[in-house]
């Protein structure tokens, strides 16, 4: 299933964005020793070198937070003016209540609505497009969007094919009416066919937690790696493309290159495709990890911090994740209120 279009009528952007990932570094070293595995072998097969992990007192809410209070600081935003707030995690602070409910209350936003999107990598796009709509039609005027994500708690650290891969972090973003730029065109969609192909099998109402999912270590993610691979190069490629046909934009219009951080080789291989110069790919994974749906907004939110973004230009955020899902979103960049 696909839903997308070309953006006409108000316009919508980014009025500012932050990110916050916790102080613990681990290396590919203290992840990959005790399966055998070098550091050399996990960076040539995923691009990675480190990842952030939060203490064990850590959730979801705490990483967003300071995610969500810079976010709103550079937007020159009060949190008392946010009309709704909407929370991106895989991770929640606990199943079956939200998180967003938490966030809104320990940023201030005490009056705005609040709910869980669950799209775990592609959650910003759904999130961007959500908040886009609300603002376009007048019932909200300031939206607040937090990704954050503390997979190492369903990360089996014993399993070579996926505990390479994640880190933990946090990164939000402040959508409102902009005096230029904005939200030019999206496209998002969904295949069920392959939801087995990553997913977190139990813990849910279809197999619930008991002591027989613990021992099967049912609860941490569960990955076919040649399969997301094939499907992520494949949909990714064929998504942008509509998207830049839609909104009569090519290649060589776009500034920036902005992909989920899911491994260097899917980026590189998807940058090829399209024809993408590699200045133009925005890549921080050798950093982070893979940090589920709070990856492209961290890799956005560091361009704006370095400066790298000029008002005008245009960026094109991509991902695909569990779902299984995917997005493409043409974005012209306003410029952040208070820088």
């Amino acid at each position: 299933m696909i839903a997308g279009g070309t953006v006409s009528g108000p316009l919508v952007g980014v009025s500012g964005i932050a990110s916050h990932l916790p102080a613990t570094v681990i290396s590919n070293e203290t992840v990959g020793a005790p399966l055998g595995l070098t550091s050399e072998w996990i960076e040539a097969r995923t691009g990675i070198q480190e990842r952030r992990i939060a203490e064990p007192s850590e959730a979801a809410s705490d990483l967003a937070v300071p995610a969500a209070q810079r976010a709103l600081a550079r937007a020159g935003a009060d949190a008392a003016s946010v009309d709704l707030v909407i929370v991106v995690t895989a991770t929640p602070d606990t199943p079956g209540s939200g998180t967003a409910a938490l966030v809104a209350t320990a940023v201030g936003a005490t009056g705005a609505a609040a709910y869980d999107v669950s799209a775990p990598s592609t959650g910003f796009l759904y999130a961007l497009v959500q908040a886009y709509a609300a603002v376009a039609a007048g019932t909200a005027t300031r939206v607040l969007i937090v990704c954050s994500e503390v997979m190492s708690r369903i990360t089996n650290w014993q399993d070579r094919d996926t505990c390479v891969l994640f880190g933990d972090g946090a990164a939000a973003a402040v959508i409102e009416g902009v005096a230029e730029g904005g939200m030019v065109g999206f496209e998002l969609g969904s295949d069920g066919a392959g939801a087995e192909d990553v997913l977190v099998p139990a813990g849910g109402s279809r197999l619930p937690a008991s002591e027989s999912t613990i021992r099967q270590d049912l609860h941490a993610i569960q990955m076919n790696g040649a399969k997301i691979f094939r499907f992520s190069t494949r949909v990714t490629a064929e998504s942008v493309r509509r998207v830049l046909e839609r909104c009569r934009v090519s290649v060589e219009d776009v500034d920036l290159f902005i992909p989920h951080q899911s491994n260097r080789r899917i980026i590189d291989h998807t940058a090829r495709d399209l024809a993408i110069p590699r200045e133009r790919v925005v890549v921080n994974i050798d950093r982070c990890g893979n940090t589920s749906s709070a990856s492209l907004p961290i890799a956005l939110a560091e361009v704006a911090a370095n400066r790298r973004l000029q008002p005008g230009h245009l960026l094109l955020l991509t991902a695909v994740g569990a779902g299984l899902t995917w997005g493409s979103v043409l974005l012209r960049w306003s410029g952040e209120k208070a820088s």
